[in-house]
């Protein structure tokens, strides 16, 4: 039976067992418990295993040190859910201390399974938004690394931060625009689309690429900032228009 199948009742008390169980096996040093939970089959059984590692964390129920050795090993797995799982967990912790957990991202931005991989940028995302200043200096290493899905990678995982604070992250991106690979172009077009229909964050957006070199890139992102106000309408706080005037009058660019 899966996580969603019991009811709401029945998940609190779960989720409750899980984070008892996981303390418990912190405070004996083994993993056999926590292993269970972050290898099951169930998306949510494992988000309720790297939330209550990071609720231990939080409450200080058990030293960072301890917390931090156990993850260690299980980043070690032959199992790409405990990897996965593992690096989430760690993502829990660098929302308070990125410095402690900083190794993890370092690895896991290169583990050989996908779905690793993306739990660095789920975890670059929440961190970057609750932790910003270091996340984003370790960022700033990767932004011209030469494997292309890595800068992918890091370009996909400012995101977050920039939907409340484009300025923190239009610096980054810019180091982006002349990236010669078009999975990157495209990530970076996309990136730009999606914080620049956020409350107060088209004009910031609109600055910025005002001093970009790169007109031809510049073109294609304000096509798709215009495009998302459209596909996004229920969201944006500008409708479709009124971003294509703001960008007329702002850019100099008439929609075509």
């Amino acid at each position: 039976m899966g996580f969603y199948d019991l009811s709401k009742e029945q998940r609190v008390d779960l989720v409750h067992t899980i984070e008892s169980d996981i303390l418990r096996d912190l405070q004996k040093r083994q993993t056999e418990t926590i292993l269970k939970y972050f290898s099951d089959e169930d998306t949510y059984i494992r988000k309720a295993g790297y939330l209550g590692v990071g609720k231990i964390y939080k409450d200080n129920k058990i030293g960072s040190s301890s917390i931090i050795t156990l993850l260690n090993q299980l980043l070690e797995s032959e199992l790409e859910k405990v990897r996965q799982t593992t690096i989430n967990a760690a993502g829990e912790l660098g929302k308070i201390n990125f410095e402690n957990v900083e190794y993890f991202f370092d690895k896991g931005l290169f583990d050989e399974h996908h779905s690793v991989r993306n739990a660095v940028i789920g975890s670059i995302k929440k961190m970057g938004e609750k932790n910003p200043t270091p996340v984003l200096n370790w960022a700033k290493k990767y932004l011209h690394h030469p494997d292309k899905e890595v800068r992918r990678e890091i370009c996909h995982g400012i995101e977050l931060r920039g939907r409340t604070h484009p300025q923190d992250i239009l610096p980054l991106l810019k180091e982006l625009q002349y990236d010669p690979t078009a999975r990157v172009k495209n990530t970076l077009i996309h990136v730009l689309g999606q914080i620049a229909y956020k409350k107060g964050c088209l004009a910031i957006v609109v600055k910025e690429l005002r001093t970009w070199e790169n007109k031809e890139l510049v073109e294609k992102a304000l096509d798709e900032i215009v495009d998302v106000h459209h596909r996004y309408k229920n969201f944006a706080v500008l409708t479709q228009n009124q971003a294509v005037a703001y960008i007329d009058e702002n850019y100099g660019r008439k929609n075509k």
